[in-house]
């Protein structure tokens, strides 16, 4: 694991995107397309703003999906994380593709077809963060490191919906929907270069877990450790509890 310290959260954000920028020009340079997975989250803000000014991103051969959605929310409600990542990066650019997932009235047919629409072909970038759980994506705490399905249905945590309300995606908590589709862990993990973005001091906690904790299903994040090509970009803030315990390579935009 590459760990980026930033001295704040703008900084982190246009660091990661230029790391990002960097993986998909040459990416496009060598191969047709590119498929990637993002999360939506408002810890990925800072980088996806940064990241849609990026020059020289052919974004036309760039397929996009995304890791997460909830279930029982109306097609058109806000919080949709598809809605999320459209006013964030679909919006802004001209992907090729953009491939929500609309849980639907039967939301285990859409996990069947969304990890047949991701098993066509390799998954190259995926952008991502960890929740104040450790989670990744809905992967909440016990999750299965080794799961064999590539998308399922999942019951959310109390923390993990406590984090829904503090990052203010919804008013309260019991707004937040008890359930979600997400992308598991092995899913995640196939990609061939991970990009995390954890900022705040609400991951300071979740941070320090996913380095000190041995790599298990407990803490989701700690999975990220055995990844060969995983860029983790971190701010002072969630930072604040590791620091000492970790060798940090800082470099600014």
């Amino acid at each position: 694991m590459k760990v980026h310290v930033a001295e704040s959260r703008i900084e982190l954000g246009h660091t990661a995107a230029r790391d990002i920028a960097t993986a998909l020009r040459a990416r496009l340079r060598e191969q047709e397309r590119v498929r990637m997975i993002l999360a939506a989250a408002p810890s990925q803000s800072e980088m996806l703003a940064a990241l849609i000014q990026e020059p020289e991103i052919d974004w036309t051969r760039v397929t996009a999906f995304h890791m997460d959605e909830y279930i029982g929310l109306p097609e058109d409600a806000p919080q949709r994380c598809a809605h999320w990542l459209r006013q964030a990066l679909a919006d802004h650019v001209p992907l090729a593709r953009f491939e929500p997932i609309n849980p639907g009235v039967f939301p285990q047919e859409t996990c069947n077809k969304y990890a047949k629409l991701l098993a066509k072909e390799p998954v190259d970038l995926v952008l991502l963060g960890i929740g104040t759980n450790g989670h990744l994506a809905f992967n909440d705490p016990s999750a299965n490191l080794e799961d064999p399905d590539a998308v399922k249905i999942v019951t959310l945590d109390r923390m993990c919906r406590e984090q829904q309300v503090l990052d203010g995606c919804f008013a309260a908590f019991d707004d937040v929907p008890l359930e979600a589709i997400t992308l598991t862990v092995p899913t995640l993990l196939a990609g061939h270069e991970l990009f995390c973005c954890v900022p705040g001091q609400l991951k300071s906690v979740a941070v320090q877990s996913m380095f000190e904790l041995p790599v298990s299903g407990e803490c989701p994040a700690t999975a990220l450790r055995t990844h060969p090509c995983c860029n983790l970009y971190l701010d002072r803030d969630s930072n604040s509890k590791s620091r000492h315990h970790v060798h940090f390579d800082n470099h600014r935009p």
